[in-house]
């Protein structure tokens, strides 16, 4: 309570509190960088060569991981030099950023950007690169092997066109990694198509496992776990009556496996389904 001249009580404005003082502080700096920070990236007046010194400072903010930034100087090469021999790289470069980021998001984004990336420019040195990229945004997704597996089959499709376009690693450098991508992404599929078969098996539902399991062989016969599918595969076939089918793939399966833990009963049934046949054989008149 102030005291006028005239010595009456006057009531003093409340001083503002020092929370929304700086409140507004904060606010107002923050804005001020987010303002800074997503100005266009424009190389200084008079720079020799703009188109590279945007590549080059958008590489470098690659390298460091600073995905907006280095977009930013991307976008800027991208929109702004239609002529510039930068312009495929720095298209990469946005996708990478994207990719970078490692979200649902991102990886929808990355796949825009080399998609479009292989049709502007499908000359390109770095065609390889774009090519790779663009099946490694699926694969990153791949779910566990009983959930969806749609990106599991974009994976095996976008590597399958890599590794049949650049068929060794003199083709590119790549190569044997594609390769070895392409053989996980084919594997968490079949692990897909074994758990299915073998829950039919389980379940006691013989030909809906065979019709799982011989699909498998068939489409994949250098699938990793190929033992186990042998198994319950010719397994399904003895349970319905049918052991001259499940023959072969017992057999297969003691060829292609010197260590499994389905070795043992696969020899004691080969053993056992020839014996019988010998004595059906045996059983006919001549």
């Amino acid at each position: 309570m102030a005291v006028d001249n005239s010595g009456a009580s006057v009531a003093s404005a409340p001083a503002p509190p020092l929370f929304s003082c700086l409140s507004w502080l904060i606010v107002c700096s923050l804005f001020a960088i987010t303002g800074c920070s997503s100005a266009p990236k424009r190389p200084p007046t008079g720079t020799p060569d703009p188109d590279r010194f945007l590549f080059e400072r958008g590489t470098a903010e690659l390298n460091d991981k600073d995905w907006f930034t280095a977009r930013e100087y991307f976008r800027q090469l991208v929109d702004s030099y239609p002529q510039s021999p930068f312009r495929g790289d720095a298209k990469l470069g946005i996708g990478d950023t994207h990719l970078g980021e490692g979200t649902t998001e991102g990886y929808v984004l990355a796949i825009n950007e080399y998609k479009e990336f292989l049709s502007l420019f499908p000359t390109h040195r770095r065609v390889d690169y774009g090519q790779y990229k663009l099946a490694m945004s699926h694969f990153y997704q791949m779910r566990d092997p009983m959930r969806d597996q749609t990106e599991t089959v974009e994976a095996i499709k976008e590597l399958t066109v890599f590794v049949e376009r650049f068929p060794s690693a003199e083709r590119s450098s790549l190569y044997p990694d594609a390769q070895a991508k392409l053989r996980q992404a084919r594997d968490r599929l079949g692990d897909h198509e074994l758990g299915v078969g073998v829950q039919y098996h389980k379940s006691r539902w013989y030909p809906g496992a065979i019709e799982r399991l011989k699909t498998l062989l068939d489409k994949d016969p250098q699938f990793t776990r190929r033992d186990s599918a042998m198994f319950y595969l010719a397994d399904s076939y003895d349970k319905v009556g049918r052991p001259a089918e499940a023959l072969p793939y017992y057999d297969r399966l003691i060829k292609e496996f010197e260590k499994s833990e389905f070795l043992d009963k696969s020899q004691a049934r080969v053993t056992a389904i020839r014996a019988e046949m010998d004595k059906k054989i045996g059983a006919v008149p001549q």
